[in-house]
């Protein structure tokens, strides 16, 4: 593969990158993600893990559902929220891997 290729191949999935890196280019929406690598969450679940209160949590949800990077279905009155896209898993694995500590 030659390099102008794989510049030309970048450059058709730069948007859809840099969206991926604004979603995780925050603190909380992070702990978001992080918590749902691990399984799917509502709300009310979200808030209780990752601590981060009313309104900041519904904002945070709101800017990833707009980045497109969670998938919601309700379930009663219950919003339940998973990671769309198998690829943003394996890059929060592989942040994981690389920045936090092993116990």
């Amino acid at each position: 593969m030659s390099q102008s290729f794989q510049i030309d191949a970048m450059r058709a999935s730069a948007t859809d990158v840099v969206s991926i890196l604004k979603s995780l280019a925050n603190t909380d929406r992070l702990l978001i993600l992080c918590h749902l690598v691990q399984q799917e969450l509502n709300v009310s679940q979200i808030e209780e893990q990752t601590h981060i209160t009313q309104p900041t949590l519904s904002q945070q949800l709101m800017m990833l559902r707009k980045s497109d990077v969670v998938t919601t279905r309700r379930d009663g009155k219950q919003i339940y929220y998973s990671i769309k896209d198998p690829k943003l898993s394996l890059v929060l694995n592989t942040l994981y891997d690389l920045y936090c500590p092993k116990l």
